[in-house]
């Protein structure tokens, strides 16, 4: 095979696995994927002591081979905090498999003003993760100040929109994240 197709082949399997790593961490593939690793290594063991003459192709080999370290290192970092227990996403999905196995022992009736836990997670987490992508910090928010802002927005929004079953999301406006309301929708 020539450089120029293995280079191809090697870009394809490098995308088709960093796919395969990204199901494996939330957890939709079952199985770490060693073997389109090893494949991948193959690959990249295939040409590394070889000369590549051509500027073009060596350049892409050495920026995916680069690429393939980058990542392997977050893999790795990743997996040794899931052996650890302390991976965020693994946590997230054990916590929400307690929430789901502790709710049908829980009363149905829930108070109208007040967001469920579940609710107050993802509402907190999506608001640090768009802090993050804002370059804001993140350390001094917390699921108190999240429902203490809802709460006390709560009485106002419901008086503007009419209703008091409101549902809450996270929006990027010039740069900062805010918290915005709607009406919550009708289950048919």
């Amino acid at each position: 095979m020539a450089i120029a197709e293995d280079i191809l082949k090697l870009e394809q399997h490098l995308k088709e696995l960093i796919c395969k790593y990204e199901q494996y961490f939330i957890g939709l593939e079952k199985r770490e994927p060693l073997v389109l690793l090893s494949e991948v290594e193959k690959l990249v063991r295939r040409y590394t002591g070889v000369p590549i003459n051509n500027t073009m192709h060596k350049h892409r080999f050495t920026m995916l081979v680069a690429r393939l370290n980058t990542y392997r290192e977050h893999w790795n970092r990743i997996l040794k905090l899931m052996e650890d227990g302390k991976y965020s996403r693994d946590r997230f999905i054990s916590d929400l498999h307690k929430r789901q196995q502790t709710r049908p022992q829980e009363n149905g009736a829930t108070d109208a003003h007040r967001e469920t836990p579940h609710e107050l997670d993802r509402i907190l987490r999506e608001f640090q993760e768009a802090r993050v992508a804002c370059n804001l910090p993140t350390d001094k928010i917390t699921r108190a100040l999240i429902a203490e802002t809802i709460e006390k927005q709560k009485p106002l929004l419901a008086a503007k929109l009419g209703s008091e079953d409101l549902v809450f999301r996270v929006v990027v406006e010039n740069g900062k994240p805010k918290l915005k309301a709607s009406l919550r929708k009708s289950q048919p």
